[in-house]
């Protein structure tokens, strides 16, 4: 078999865990070869041990058939290898070109960096491969997904013959999902072969050619996905028989929670991007907004939250106005918030995951007295949330940093529900995360308003918004311009109100 890459029984250890349990992965030339496995069950570990960020333990790595020693990312470069990884290494103030070159900056014969050559080259990899990006721009000012093809030009650029994408769709939206399609099978016919780290299912059936399943650090098998199905997979990864469909009775809203009117947010170029805006959430209900990307949904959570002043309009909790007041005074008010960028917002990355567990209660007893932190009641009371949301991380010492994305959320998630908060603000709270974790999250939500807790979900993933919410508000260019139930509308009527068309009665749709 002509294999581009072989990893052969590696094993990889960290203290107090093994990472990687004997796993073997064969990437044919030419396929995409997917890696699934739930949030920690070893993916990136072994990636970044055949891009050279760790060594392995034990094993062999084979590339086109010769044995090789990789120890850094430049034999990996040199050998044709080159990753894709899931937080983008970019430095927002260099244009494009300047951060393709990053490190292997092109000179002219008198030793000067000639990057007007650079840009050439990189204009014309991104016409061969239908990228799309502007050698010109700079990073701050484009998009996310504009910025994970600059990441795909720079391995390109490098002479990458094997690209490994580390969970790339994790922070995309759907329309940049279908792009990102799109550009990897061009990849494909371009001669190239792809390592995908995921584990969205739907993704792998779409794109994949074979999956290698890893759960808790060691193979379970690789599968040829024509034969196999979403189910199957879920199975594979998880150990059990997953559901798709979560299960919830209908809910019984009671008083107004959470009442917005003719709500206007500015964003950072004082442009109105929420816009008159109306809604109510009232206790024990689920409201979803559903939305493209970019048409208000971050300036409203950054005003409800207190992280973003208000322009005009009013925000109430329980008759209590809550607008332009700080962030501290609005989350013990009794708002709970799943931040959409865990990392901005949800984390100190560099604080052990039992400090990030106590992030909005650290002043208050038992967790501090005298303005003195009592770190015994901190760390018994991490150490329950991580037991209870199946936080998967080494010890509650652990930074916050070292644990895979989905850990990460899971660990926010119990903070945030823990606290009991009236209103609970989901941005985005699966983003990221394995089926398993998915279905518990959501679960966790709908037990969260079965107990009278108000919740507003927003969420790109449209099957996520039909199978969580009561009620879901339609955001389109800063306004709610539709309310409906799940029950009486599709995900096609949603797109059609999303992309501002109406929809009447009869499904007739108008501009």
């Amino acid at each position: 078999m002509d294999y581009a890459i072989e990893m052969l029984n590696i094993r990889k250890e960290f203290p107090g865990i093994v990472a990687n349990d004997n796993i073997t992965v064969q990437l044919k030339k030419g396929e995409i070869h997917a890696l699934l496995g739930e949030n920690g069950a070893g993916k990136s570990t072994l990636m970044n041990v055949l891009f050279g960020l760790y060594q392995p333990e034990k094993g062999e790595i084979h590339v086109n058939g010769k044995k090789v020693n990789i120890t850094n990312p430049n034999i990996a470069n040199n050998l044709g290898i080159g990753m894709v990884h899931q937080h983008f290494m970019l430095v927002e103030p260099f244009t494009v070109t300047q951060n393709i070159v990053l490190g292997s900056e092109p000179t002219n014969k008198f030793g000067k960096i000639d990057l007007s050559k650079a840009r050439q080259e990189i204009q014309a990899l991104s016409d061969q491969y239908g990228l799309r990006v502007d050698p010109d721009a700079k990073i701050s000012d484009i998009s996310v997904g504009m910025q994970q093809r600059v990441e795909i030009l720079k391995t390109l650029y490098r002479g990458a013959e094997v690209l490994i994408f580390d969970e790339p769709t994790a922070v995309l939206t759907p329309q940049e999902i279908s792009e990102l399609m799109v550009i990897m099978r061009a990849l494909i016919k371009e001669g190239k072969s792809i390592i995908l780290i995921t584990h969205k299912l739907k993704e792998i059936m779409e794109v994949c050619d074979r999956c290698t399943v890893i759960r808790k650090g060691k193979g379970i098998g690789t599968v040829t996905v024509a034969d196999t199905n979403t189910t199957e997979l879920a199975s594979l990864m998880v150990g059990r028989e997953v559901s798709f469909k979560t299960e919830k009775t209908p809910s019984e809203p009671k008083e107004n929670v959470l009442e917005i009117n003719n709500l206007f947010v500015r964003d950072a170029r004082k442009v109105d991007l929420v816009k008159g805006l109306d809604l109510t959430i009232r206790a024990g209900e689920i409201v979803g907004i559903a939305g493209v990307d970019g048409n208000g949904q971050s300036e409203l959570i950054e005003a409800i939250t207190g992280l973003r002043k208000t322009k005009s309009g009013s925000i109430q909790l329980h008759n209590k106005a809550i607008a332009n007041l700080s962030p501290r005074k609005i989350t013990e008010s009794g708002i709970g918030h799943i931040p959409q960028d865990r990392h901005k917002y949800g984390l100190v990355l560099d604080y052990s995951i039992g400090e990030n567990i106590v992030l909005q209660t650290y002043y208050q007893k038992p967790f501090s007295k005298a303005k003195v932190l009592n770190y015994k009641a901190i760390f018994e009371k991490a150490k329950c949330i991580i037991e209870d949301y199946d936080v998967r991380t080494p010890s509650v010492y652990t930074k916050a940093r070292a644990l895979s994305g989905g850990n990460q959320q899971k660990a926010i998630i119990g903070r945030e529900v823990d606290r009991s908060p009236a209103l609970l603000i989901a941005a985005q709270p699966t983003r990221g995360l394995d089926v398993g974790a998915i279905e518990f999250i959501h679960k966790k939500l709908i037990e969260e308003r079965d107990k009278g807790r108000a919740i507003l979900l927003v969420s790109f993933e449209l099957d996520e918004i039909m199978n969580v919410s009561d009620r879901i508000a339609v955001m389109f260019d800063g306004k709610i311009v539709a309310d409906v139930k799940p029950e009486e509308t599709n995900e096609q009527e949603l797109g059609l109100l999303m992309a501002g068309s109406k929809v009447d009665k009869a499904g007739e749709t108008s501009e």
